[in-house]
């Protein structure tokens, strides 16, 4: 339960910060999308990396509680990887939000707009990565790790069957 709600909570939260996003994008007004650009960075720390790490935290928490394991399924594994590329990239990001809100607020005291694509091309992007990762976790596609498969063996054998 603790991962499905952080991980629709960051979901919930890239579909905000895209929304301003593309606000700031559209208008042609620069005190929007300067206002934008200043709000997205202490949303990303609010929200963003805490619901990210979160998501992070409690999946690997579940995989190892749960008979689905780590690194039994591909697909646990495959989820696990883009958790730590998005945290990563995420965190990475930051820098570029805090440097985004900079320059609006220079360009606010001096009447400029500082217009960007990259919060909405990172927004997309994300929920793309959450939507795969959503899809796996619904669909579970078969296909064990050969780790998967070695502990599946050392089970049947402990059994009596191979």
């Amino acid at each position: 339960m603790a991962h499905v709600g952080t991980s629709v909570g960051w979901l919930g939260a890239i579909g905000a910060s895209l929304a301003l996003a593309v606000v700031a994008l559209a208008t042609t007004d620069p005190t929007v999308t300067n206002a934008v650009l200043v709000v997205l960075e202490p949303l990303g720390w609010a929200a963003l990396v805490p619901l990210s790490l979160a998501s992070l935290v409690s999946g690997v928490v579940q995989s190892l509680v749960s008979p689905w394991g780590l690194v039994r399924h591909y697909w646990v594994l495959i989820k696990l990887l883009m958790n730590v590329l998005a945290v990563g990239v995420l965190l990475l990001y930051m820098q570029t939000l805090a440097e985004l809100a900079h320059l609006a607020r220079a360009s606010a005291v001096g009447g400029a707009v500082s217009r960007s694509a990259s919060p909405v091309v990172h927004g997309a992007a994300a929920i793309a990565l959450l939507v795969v990762a959503l899809v796996l976790s619904v669909y579970k596609p078969r296909g064990r790790t050969g780790w998967g498969l070695r502990s599946r063996r050392a089970i049947g054998a402990s059994h009596g069957t191979t």
